[in-house]
């Protein structure tokens, strides 16, 4: 097979009980991925955010760092009774969290990853999804800041040494949301208390302009609150999940969804154009766009511009998930978690949709980096059999499926989209490239698909055969073993038995009609 620029390259993370692996994503050679770092055994791996470091937690509270690059270690790290760690974006430095009994212990540890030293540190009681990990950095890694007490601290990224250069005083303050790309603003959620309204607030991080919020939104019955900046940190798309819902037309309460921006052209509700629960909303790359699943089901779904005008109705279905594809150019709307695992894919750009097909019981769900591939997999311990992996091409053909008897974690390796040329481009060159005697599952005629299907070491599973009760199922092996005969023989039998009885049947009525004539 012709080679492939290894600038361009995918790389798969797979994880399971015996530990890690990487393998070279796809166009696959053969039909069958390329082992890139053999089985490696760890409780857990995570890349960091630009693609550049892979950080493994292993066994004996050891931390190890690759460079992806090479795809070696390049430090390890032992770090006594470790219950989370975290790698900053671009994979300088990563924290640390163990299990404190006392304040004088400080129990979270910021490590420079190219001396192996210990940077900061500071105590906090207990671990959260609004509180780790606990120092958070833009995508940039030129702002870093944490969460504490009634206020927002913010540190010199270059030298953590300097300990905390400036804070930022927000009374009741239960999460931040850093804006990404670039770190320019922090997002802020006060909840009610004491009849006074949850809010939103949108501060600037330039030490010398956070005294008053550039941007604020308050409303009641709010108990948790989800937060997406844009890239380009002009937007902020805000979730708010109430737990008990007033109209009692839902269970699990209900949800709004509401808009910021930074420069205060937007502060307000988005109008949806169905009741109900707000299921997922995504950005696009370029920070232009939102779409969002939302509505009682059948849930509907539609892609917004910056001011909030609907650009495209992507039709109503049994949806809860929103994928939008690195460049922009596809989008995957998807039922997954209690749902059948209906998946339609579009293109945005032509406004169509290209395809739909399923993906029964999918856990995790994302597009490759080049935006040419959809994978979805099915991991324990969420569901514990019919663990796989699945990936589609951008238009819902399957391309490649395997199974396996326990799966935790599949990941791609993160990597910019603009690195990638656009998808028409990238189609036509690995399109062009030759494989001999075999082509990729998913490439060619049916004809060869079905082949392929034919011969996979992983076959499609079967359907389950209609319900027969437990007397019905052995009756003829039952009979059989009475008579001394086998199955077949005794079936023939009744067979027989029974047409001799309709043809005396038949023979016995013709010839009460000759008499009575």
């Amino acid at each position: 097979m012709a080679s492939i620029d290894p600038s361009l390259a995918l790389d798969i993370l797979v994880r399971g009980p015996e530990g890690f692996c990487l393998w070279n994503g796809p166009p696959f050679s053969n039909g069958q991925p390329g082992i890139k770092i053999e089985k490696v055994p760890c409780s857990n791996a995570k890349f960091s955010e630009d693609g550049s470091r892979l950080m493994v937690m292993k066994s004996d509270s050891v931390i190890s760092i690759y460079d992806c690059r090479s795809s070696k270690e390049i430090r390890s790290f032992q770090v006594p009774n470790v219950a989370a760690a975290n790698l900053s974006p671009c994979g300088n430095f990563f924290q640390t969290f163990h299990k404190s009994s006392t304040p004088q212990d400080k129990n979270v540890n910021l490590w420079k990853i190219e001396t192996g030293d210990s940077v900061y540190n500071h105590f906090q009681k207990n671990m959260t999804t609004a509180t780790w990990p606990s120092i958070r950095f833009s995508s940039d890694e030129a702002v870093a800041c944490r969460l504490a007490t009634n206020e927002i601290q913010f540190f010199d990224a270059q030298d953590f040494s300097k300990g905390v250069v400036y804070r930022l005083r927000v009374p009741g303050v239960a999460a931040i949301e850093l804006s990404k790309a670039p770190g320019s603003h922090v997002a802020v959620f006060v909840p009610e208390s004491k009849g006074v309204p949850a809010s939103i607030q949108i501060f600037s991080c330039g030490k010398d302009s956070q005294s008053q919020p550039i941007a604020r939104r308050s409303f009641f019955r709010c108990s948790t609150v989800q937060l997406n900046w844009n890239r380009g940190s002009s937007g902020l798309l805000v979730v708010v999940q109430s737990d008990v819902d007033k109209t009692n037309q839902s269970y699990y309460g209900e949800s709004k969804l509401n808009y910021l921006t930074t420069d205060g052209t937007y502060e307000g509700v988005v109008s949806l154009r169905k009741e109900g629960p707000v299921h997922d909303v995504q950005w696009s790359y370029s920070g232009s766009e939102f779409a969002v699943v939302y509505g009682f089901m059948p849930a509907r779904a539609t892609v917004f511009d910056k001011k909030c005008n609907p650009l495209l109705e992507l039709g109503t279905g049994p949806y809860n998930t929103i994928r939008w594809n690195p460049k922009g150019k596809f989008l995957c709307l998807a039922g997954f978690g209690n749902l059948p695992g209906d998946m339609a894919f579009w293109d945005y750009t032509e406004k169509k949709q290209l395809g739909t097909t399923k993906a029964e019981w999918s856990v995790t769900s994302e597009w490759s980096p080049d935006g040419r591939y959809f994978m979805t997999a099915t991991t324990a311990p969420r569901l514990q059999v019919d663990n796989g992996i699945k990936i589609f091409h951008h238009n819902g053909s399957l391309y490649f499926k395997k199974m396996f008897d326990k799966l935790y974690q599949v990941d791609w390796k993160p990597e910019s989209p603009d690195k990638y040329p656009e998808i028409v481009e990238l189609i036509k060159s690995i399109d062009s490239l030759k494989v001999e005697d075999t082509k990729p599952q998913g490439q060619g005629s049916k004809s060869s698909q079905a082949s392929t299907k034919t011969t996979s070491n992983n076959p499609p599973a079967q359907k389950p055969a209609a319900y027969r009760p437990p007397h019905a199922k052995n009756a003829a092996a039952v009979q059989a073993e009475l008579f001394g005969e086998s199955p077949q023989e005794a079936t023939s039998k009744n067979a027989l038995r029974n047409k001799k009885k309709r043809e005396k049947q038949k023979e016995k009525k013709a010839a009460e009609a000759g008499g009575g004539s």
